[in-house]
């Protein structure tokens, strides 16, 4: 898979860890399967938009900030917690 999922998936585990979730429960926070969770994780499943957007809803978070870090950004955990003024100065327009 690319670099992109991968990074997805890296950011998806972080958030998990840093809650102290199992796969099982933010699936359950997601209404998603667990090996589906771990396949996203893995970097092995490419999540749908919908699924995205079920994630950060889980995790009550922007689908900006999961996709920010996918892109190489300064990963999921500080774009989550950086104050609202300094997110908007984040974003890049095209």
């Amino acid at each position: 898979m690319s670099t992109l999922v991968k990074n997805f998936g890296a950011a998806v585990r972080e958030l998990r860890e840093a809650r102290a979730w199992s796969q099982e429960q933010l699936a359950e926070h997601a209404g998603l399967n667990r090996s589906y969770v771990g396949e996203i994780e893995r970097g092995s499943a490419i999540a749908s938009i919908v699924t995205v957007d079920k994630l950060a809803a889980a995790f009550g978070v922007p689908i900006a900030s999961l996709l920010r870090s996918s892109f190489g950004g300064s990963g999921a955990i500080a774009t989550t917690i950086a104050p609202p003024a300094t997110l908007s100065t984040l974003s890049t327009t095209p």
